[in-house]
């Protein structure tokens, strides 16, 4: 049975080409550290460091490279981000669409005088941005709110509400992990203060790194969750306060940050605009071959409108087990998907699918319209068996 991936939701499959070979050398013919060693195979590693933040910066169009951090992943960048900055009596603000990433170390800074409210959205998913100016308060320090929804794929407009927060002299902070590598993303044009990435998802990289670009105002106010060695600075046991040093103690997924050099380079060659065309003809095409079925009992949920929106669509089979056409989608027909929750309670109730949750399809670059036809075709057989 051919296997049809389309959880490229939670990570891309298959990965860019190189992105294996890339770290498999290093683990085989480099293996060194970086500023830990002075002999040549190690300044090499840092080379490819460099070039990496370099090659973020690019293609977020930011201008501190140095200010660019590396860490596991984006979970981690929101912590270090929230736990890091914000204070007692800090009040923040997030869309009713969030991940869990976002939500659980906010929800947990409640405990240490944070408060935070949500923006309200639209049954599809849209940010209501007319009311955020009413929601800010005299201590509000941000907004903080992801780029496009997991769960359904609908965008959030950042270069509106980043206009809002310089209005307001507040910070933007934008959780990129669905968007980041198939969506152009401008962090001066959109006024974002702090971006957290992920390099798994449309970066095409490996599991295991991430980070965040963040302007020296707000690194300048951040307190490093971790600390300890960085090889800079040896002498003294106080933590460095320039950067990346800062927040980058500790060995670094050097293999991993080689698979991301190696996919950003791929996404460079290939265009961002490219894949975002590619993902999006083929989510389109999804979406009108399922209202084509004319079946009440599936509901797309999220907006239809292919401007607002990414390529990722949920399903909810109304009246159904959700649960059990994913799993028959995968042993009958070797489609996999996503079903449950996905990490984000508050945007399934705001999508009105809580407590059943949905199939999520997430299309990438590797994906066909082979792909999406025979995707259709199972769901109408399931729904013709039963």
């Amino acid at each position: 049975m051919k296997r049809i991936y389309l959880d490229n939701g939670s990570t891309s499959y298959p990965k860019a080409p190189g992105v294996g070979k890339a770290v498999g050398d290093f683990i085989e013919n480099i293996g060194t550290n970086v500023n830990r060693g002075g002999y040549e195979a190690a300044y090499a590693a840092e080379d490819v460091i460099i070039e990496t933040r370099e090659k973020l910066c690019s293609l977020f169009h930011f201008n501190k490279v140095r200010n660019v951090i590396f860490t596991p992943s984006i979970t981690y960048s929101l912590n270090y981000i929230i736990k890091g900055w914000l204070r007692s009596g800090d009040h923040v603000l997030v869309s009713a669409m969030e991940h869990n990433a976002m939500m659980r170390p906010l929800t947990q800074m409640t405990e240490q005088g944070v408060s935070f409210d949500r923006i309200p959205c639209t049954q599809d998913g849209e940010l209501m941005v007319e009311e955020i100016e009413k929601m800010i308060r005299p201590n509000t320090k941000a907004i903080m709110m992801l780029h496009a929804s997991n769960v359904c794929g609908t965008l959030m407009p950042l270069k509106q509400v980043g206009e809002i927060c310089q209005k307001h002299n507040i910070k933007f902070v934008v959780d990129a992990a669905q968007t980041a590598g198939s969506f152009p993303i401008d962090m001066q044009t959109m006024h974002i203060d702090v971006l957290a990435f992920t390099g798994h998802k449309s970066l095409l990289g490996p599991q295991g790194i991430g980070g965040f670009l963040v302007s020296d105002e707000v690194a300048k106010q951040m307190t490093p969750l971790i600390s300890g060695g960085t090889g800079s600075v040896s002498d003294s046991e106080v933590q460095p306060d320039f950067m990346p040093d800062k927040f980058e103690s500790g060995t670094q997924n050097i293999p991993g940050i080689y698979g991301l050099h190696a996919a950003l380079s791929y996404l460079e060659e290939t265009g961002i605009e490219n894949i975002h065309e590619h993902e999006m003809k083929l989510c389109k095409a999804f979406i009108e071959k399922i209202d084509a079925l004319s079946n009440k009992n599936i509901r797309v949920v999220g907006t239809r409108d292919m401007n607002k929106r990414g390529p990722v669509v949920s399903l909810d089979f109304v009246g159904g087990d959700n649960a059990e056409v994913s799993f028959r989608l995968d042993s009958e027909y070797g489609i996999s998907t996503r079903c449950g929750m996905h990490c984000a309670p508050n945007a399934h109730k705001t999508l009105q699918t809580y407590p059943q949750g949905t199939v999520r399809f997430a299309f990438g670059f590797q994906n066909t319209m082979e792909d999406v036809d025979c995707a259709v075709q199972a769901i109408k057989e399931i729904f013709q068996k039963q």
